[in-house]
């Protein structure tokens, strides 16, 4: 029986890129790579109660980091961007004062804004949370996921979901189908997030696969074009 795999790590250089990039001599990557991970950590749980601000409620999906000898360049995604810049960027300039303190270099954030947040599958994840901690029916809130999806324009959407669904006794696991998701398929361009639900019987684990369409390059792009009749 075979094991499944991230499909974001397994098309790393075909049609997905790195989410860190930097490169470190061979006695600083291992502090490079904790550091990569409590930055991401930090953005996703920082909460602020004299600025009023949680970056919970922010929906943040992509944290890309990039690094060069004297910055720390961040780049973040989100789907309500105004909850981390802040009434005249208050939240954001806060933020990287913190996070220049804890790195000791110039820490430069860029706030990228999610324009079709049903087609982001952290996104998609975390709406799918939000209800159920509102004590949603889990099938009626992923088959409306799954429904958002496919009018938002992708080929395919698997929604799963694990633990004690509507407070049984027993942990199980659903899932719901909307078109393909070729997973074997290394050209295909496929968004995978996950996320947990904290309901009042425990946590509740939710995945998501949105298949966007396939990405050719080079001679096959070209191949594939001239049996069209384009080139």
């Amino acid at each position: 029986m075979g094991h499944k795999v991230v499909p974001i790590g397994i098309r790393i250089g075909i049609v997905e890129d790195w989410r860190s990039r930097w490169y470190a001599k061979k006695k600083d990557m291992g502090r490079y790579l904790l550091e990569d991970q409590w930055i991401r950590k930090f953005l996703r749980r920082f909460r602020d109660a004299k600025l009023n601000c949680n970056f919970r409620n922010a929906m943040l999906s992509r944290i890309e980091i990039e690094r060069t000898r004297d910055q720390i360049k961040i780049k973040i995604h989100s789907g309500r961007p105004g909850l981390i810049i802040g009434r005249k960027g208050q939240n954001v300039d806060h933020v990287r004062a913190l996070l220049e303190a804890k790195a000791g270099r110039q820490v430069l954030l860029d706030i990228v804004e999610i324009t079709e947040p049903d087609l982001d599958a952290q996104l998609v994840c975390q709406k799918v949370a939000e209800q159920l901690e509102k004590r949603a029916s889990f099938r009626r809130t992923m088959k409306r996921a799954a429904e958002d999806v496919t009018k938002a324009g992708a080929k395919g959407v698997k929604i799963a979901m694990a633990g004690r669904l509507a407070g049984s006794e027993m942990a199980r696991r659903e899932k719901t189908y909307t078109g393909s998701i070729p997973l074997s398929t290394l050209s295909a361009v496929i968004d995978y997030g996950f996320t947990e639900a904290t309901t009042q019987y425990g946590n509740i684990g939710i995945k998501c696969w949105i298949y966007k369409g396939r990405q050719l390059k080079g001679k096959e792009r070209y191949r594939v074009d001239a049996k069209a009749g384009e080139v």
